[in-house]
């Protein structure tokens, strides 16, 4: 797996819209706007492509051959040293003939920031071309005012700045048995090691580990809008964790160590059995790490899950697996007697292996952002999770 270098202070970031951009005029391009300024003020050179403000396609921000080119001239280019996509989105699917993983495979690695529909890439680059990229929120969401600490955590993993913002634990503080949880005032832990040489103004991720836990609370509904396109999250539900081992929930503490493979659910099935989907073979590539799932559903009800789990199982994605991290779902009201727990554990109960569920993942945030193609160890207790 590729780990891109982190952004230098005072580096440059570029912006692509392979989904939805920001020129609707509505609430997003002025929360792009904000976006932009802070990270100017920041000290941060900025390079937006020429879909950023574009709203010319269908369920994507330009027509397909558009977009796909405006990825790979990001990617290719020594104009920027990381990317941020603008947006979700609905087809960004219809891109991907467009998108070369053979050339992106041979260049250098660059940090990919994205959610949502952006699993068409996020997924794509660890499975494709063996490089790791980040599940994490989209350029406009970093026009809040003020950013939540999980824009900060996100932020922090592109940049390195976030073992230099926090505390490491003790090697022995883990998530198991009997151990209390300590934690950095911000809740969360990190470090950087240097695998070898003299350390230089580059960060280089080589040895790194950044480490991730979830949010006090979460928003159920967004207070966000035209009137208020800079709203923070409207935080007014609390985090409950579910950790299930086969069918039982389980109080017990967890842990469990893998690959971090996944994204939206929605996007996942969609590119299940194409010609893109190389998910067997990167599941056998890494068989002595194992994989560790995350998923979280947008558009897809209790029974689609269900499906979408199903299918996964049946085309051989799921072998090997060691864990699962279930976001919670967007769309997931129980319907004749399936709620969104059974919806998961009819497929994922069977692997006899932690299934952690309302995981601080996906389309209700804060979310948590994930390195996808990183090695991971979760630790979970009650409602506590470290990654």
């Amino acid at each position: 797996m590729r780990y891109p270098k982190f952004l230098n202070k005072g580096g440059t970031i570029g912006f692509l819209a392979p989904s939805f951009g920001c020129g609707e005029g509505d609430y997003r391009t002025a929360a792009f706007d904000n976006a932009l300024r802070k990270w100017r003020e920041m000290g941060y050179t900025l390079v937006l492509g020429p879909n950023c403000y574009a709203a010319e396609g269908v369920g994507i921000s330009n027509t397909p051959e558009k977009c796909g080119r405006e990825v790979m001239d990001s990617f290719l280019s020594e104009d920027s040293d990381c990317l941020i996509s603008c947006g979700g989105g609905e087809l960004m699917c219809e891109i991907l003939p467009y998108v070369d993983f053979g050339k992106l495979a041979a260049a250098e690695p660059k940090w990919f920031m994205g959610y949502s529909d952006n699993t068409n890439l996020t997924y794509l680059l660890a499975t494709l071309a063996d490089t790791a990229s980040v599940y994490g929120p989209c350029a406009g969401t970093f026009g809040m005012e003020p950013w939540h600490e999980s824009l900060y955590d996100a932020f922090g993993i592109l940049t390195g700045e976030k073992a230099e913002r926090t505390v490491k634990q003790p090697d022995d503080d883990r998530l198991t048995g009997e151990t209390d949880i300590r934690q950095t005032d911000a809740g969360r832990t990190a470090e950087i090691k240097q695998t070898g040489g003299s350390e230089t103004a580059d960060r280089q991720t080589a040895g790194a580990r950044v480490t991730v836990g979830g949010y006090a609370g979460w928003e159920k509904e967004s207070l966000k809008g035209a009137e208020n396109p800079l709203a923070p999250y409207h935080l007014t539900e609390t985090r409950i964790l579910r950790t299930y081992m086969g069918r039982e929930q389980i109080s017990a503490a967890a842990a469990f160590s893998g690959r971090l493979l996944g994204g939206c659910l929605d996007c996942l099935v969609n590119l299940l059995g194409t010609r893109f989907d190389r998910t067997r073979e990167f599941v056998e590539r890494y068989q002595e790490d194992g994989i560790i799932w995350f998923l979280e559903a947008c558009d897809l009800n209790v029974f689609s899950i269900r499906r979408a789990m199903w299918q996964m199982e049946e085309a051989g994605w799921l072998k090997h697996v060691k864990g699962f991290l279930i976001g919670r779902p967007l769309n997931g009201n129980a319907m004749m007697n399936l709620d969104a727990y059974d919806a998961v554990l009819e497929v994922a109960g069977r692997k006899n292996v932690p299934v952690v569920m309302d995981v601080d993942l996906g389309h209700l945030p804060p979310m948590m952002p994930l390195v996808v193609g990183s090695a991971a160890d979760v630790a979970v207790k009650g409602n506590d999770i470290r990654i």
